[in-house]
């Protein structure tokens, strides 16, 4: 495969859990969101992956995994 089409999915699969997340108001830290689904998309590119929506999906639930572990442990470490 070409390096220009992985390229492409790459930045396809970012665009499109980026807008999705933003859109939802579910982003939070860009810098953090864009490590987590730039790490994802990399990740499952590497294995095999040349459709955009597959890796997107899986940052977007791995991302919104994330932050809800973070939510979890804050309530840990501050309880109201």
């Amino acid at each position: 495969m070409s390096e220009t089409l992985l390229q492409s999915t790459f930045a396809d699969s970012f665009q499109i859990a980026w807008d999705y997340l933003d859109a939802t108001g579910e982003l939070g830290n860009p810098d953090t969101a864009a490590h987590h689904l730039l790490d994802t998309i990399e990740a499952l590119i590497r294995l095999g992956e040349r459709r955009p929506l597959l890796p997107s999906n899986k940052a977007i639930a791995s991302y919104q995994r994330f932050r809800g572990e973070q939510r979890a442990a804050r309530r840990l470490l501050w309880p109201r």
